[in-house]
């Protein structure tokens, strides 16, 4: 017999009556865990509302928040920030999409072939740990301050994020199912399609996930150290020129789009993997 886990409307997991002796209402901890962590943002933007007000931060390099507020009200009225939103997204999509894509099926090969893993190994090992900043001076003397120089960095780091998951997941597959597969006289395809795809979806999804918050932050690195157009080229235009409440307001919408992109991929993981264990609601009384 199974429920979903609930909590009552303080946030205790306790029963607890209400008026008259009748049960406590309750609410689903899925519900109760965004409000709180919505109480903690209330708390963070009124520490840094109060904060640049007290004297130990001056406000010239911490705004009141309500500052900020208001230089990003002012930004979603230009067309410029959206254009510069827009060349993050799309530098951020297409570099994942080729990571995810590469990835996936430079693991699938490399994961169903032992010999071949045994001989890329040491390789994978020496260059996923390579920095992708390092590459901003080759970058650049490639393709200059241009799409496919943030394209390159997006792509070499997440790449690794997903090959290692690809490769972890394709070591997991049970050799018992991959013998039987064998004995059914399943070909590559078959036990590829049928055994090895099933088991490693999960760190295949992993991967994703992973890979799409290191393609937003590389993406707006370069932008802010290589000058290719987007988010980050406007935080260094306003750094430069001095106007701090607009820094904020563009870092603001960057940390929003890194939420964003998580809760996005943390849906597709769950709708994908709906049938596996790690992501179902109900739990066992």
């Amino acid at each position: 017999m199974t429920r979903t886990a609930t909590t009552d409307v303080a946030g205790s997991a306790g029963t607890g009556t209400g008026p008259g002796g009748a049960p406590a209402r309750r609410l689903p901890e899925r519900a109760v865990a965004p409000l709180r962590g919505l109480a903690g943002i209330a708390g963070l933007v009124a520490v840094l509302e109060v904060l640049p007000h007290t004297g130990l931060v001056s406000a010239d390099y911490l705004p009141p928040a309500s500052e900020t507020v208001r230089a990003l009200w002012h930004l979603l009225a230009e067309q410029a920030f959206w254009t510069a939103l827009g060349d993050t997204l799309t530098g951020w999509g297409l570099g994942l999409a080729i990571s995810v894509v590469a990835g996936v099926a430079a693991g699938l090969v490399i994961g169903s072939i032992p010999v071949l893993r045994a001989v890329t190994a040491s390789t994978i090992e020496f260059l996923r740990p390579i920095p992708s900043v390092a590459l901003i001076p080759i970058a650049v003397l490639l393709y200059g301050a241009d799409l496919r120089s943030k394209l390159l960095l997006v792509v070499y780091a997440s790449f690794w994020q997903v090959l290692v998951q690809v490769l972890a997941g394709i070591q997991d597959v049970d050799p018992v199912a991959d013998d039987t597969a064998r004995s059914y006289q399943l070909g590559t395809w078959g036990r590829l399609r049928h055994v090895m795809w099933p088991t490693a979806l999960p760190y295949v999804m992993t991967g994703i996930r992973l890979a799409a918050t290191v393609a937003l932050i590389l993406a707006v690195t370069a932008e802010l150290v290589i000058g290719a157009p987007g988010l980050g080229q406007e935080i260094a235009v306003a750094q430069t020129s001095g106007a701090v409440p607009q820094v904020y307001a563009l870092v603001l919408v960057t940390g929003l789009l890194g939420v964003a992109v998580n809760l996005v991929a943390r849906a597709v993981e769950r709708r994908a993997l709906h049938w596996h264990q790690s992501v179902r609601t109900e739990v066992a009384v």
